[in-house]
């Protein structure tokens, strides 16, 4: 091999090699500028959005807080306006007027609640008022519970258990067996334990299938023995009612087309008695037996014992308003 064969390359300076690399860093120095920048726009958009969202969330906060505010204030004035109507009531209570106990048996069904519910709006109008409301139950129910509760009445919530043997069936008509027999008489013997003769008061058996006039309480009041009145929609009658003499303004019979030979052919929901009456009378109850819907017959023939149809007469009150009825039955819902 000559020396012609061979091919010197030039030795390259340092300056050379410099300025062979320079282009690449320059390219990423501004790679890295980019980079930083857009990372740096990431972060604030970010870290915007977080502010945002925390923004909201702090409106929305306060907004809540605010229609919190409205919402106790608007309890406020309502707990004032109640305590004002409450007391106002109070002030329109006669101190001698009686205390209206309404004993109504109940039981599970679908209409229930709406049946109660008639009554409470009802007797939520009545000064003076005790609702003894008695469930056919072993145990008291949270439904008739919170219920009641929630009504704002005073009340005793009982409970007992109809006999299964004085159950009706499911096909029965309503008037095969007596129905809240035990239940009106758990709420006698609540009145006898928890009351004396000399409480001013008048017991009246308010069954909750039925809608009462606020008049019929009003009424109430004037009962010194026992007072009778109209019924509608009862018996086979558009109007079951007493006959009264307007002269001698006592009550001379009874115009009723079922059974209306018995001695006190009334509706449950056609009369109300004295309490003292009852508890001067501590051993009588209603019965059992015998039904067809005059177990009525059997506790005002108790409690009215040695006294005579023409003293009974006179015992009555008449509270007739012409033709005008004061209650209604309305079996028809409980078929729902």
């Amino acid at each position: 091999m000559t020396e012609k064969d061979y091919f010197i390359l030039p030795m390259t300076s340092n300056n050379n090699m410099t300025n062979m690399f320079r282009p690449s860093f320059r390219n990423f120095f501004i790679f890295f500028i980019i980079y930083i920048i857009g990372f740096s726009f990431l972060v604030v958009y970010l870290e915007q959005s977080k502010w945002d969202n925390t923004e909201r969330t702090l409106n929305n906060l306060a907004k809540t807080v605010k229609e919190q505010n409205e919402l106790i204030e608007q309890i406020y004035q309502f707990n004032d306006k109640l305590i004002n109507d409450v007391n106002s009531k109070k002030k329109t209570i006669n101190k001698n007027s009686p205390i209206i106990f309404a004993v109504t048996p109940t039981f599970a069904r679908p209409v229930q609640k709406a049946e109660l519910t008639r009554l409470a709006q009802a007797f939520l109008q009545v000064p003076n008022f005790h609702w003894i409301v008695v469930e056919d139950t072993a145990t008291r129910t949270n439904l008739v519970t919170n219920f009641l509760w929630e009504s704002g009445l005073n009340y005793q919530h009982l409970n007992v258990i109809t006999p299964s043997n004085y159950k009706l069936g499911i096909n029965d008509p309503h008037w095969k067996k007596p129905r809240g027999v035990a239940q009106r008489n758990a709420a006698l013997d609540w009145l006898r334990n928890n009351y004396n003769t000399s409480t001013n008061g008048v017991v009246y058996f308010a069954d909750d299938d039925n809608t009462y006039s606020i008049k019929l309480f009003k009424e109430m009041e004037k009962i010194k023995v026992v007072g009778v009145w109209p019924v509608g929609l009862v018996g086979g009658l558009m109007v079951e009612r007493p006959i009264c003499d307007n002269t001698t303004n006592k009550v001379i019979g009874f115009n009723s087309v079922w059974k209306p030979e018995r001695s006190f052919p009334l509706d449950m929901a056609g009369f109300a008695v004295n309490l003292k009456i009852l508890l001067e009378k501590k051993i009588q109850y209603f019965l059992f037996e015998p039904s067809l819907g005059i177990k009525n017959q059997n506790f005002l023939s108790s409690w009215l014992h040695g006294i005579n149809w023409n003293h009974w007469l006179i015992a009555v009150q008449k509270f007739m308003f012409g033709t005008q009825e004061l209650n209604f039955h309305h079996y028809a819902m409980n078929n729902v």
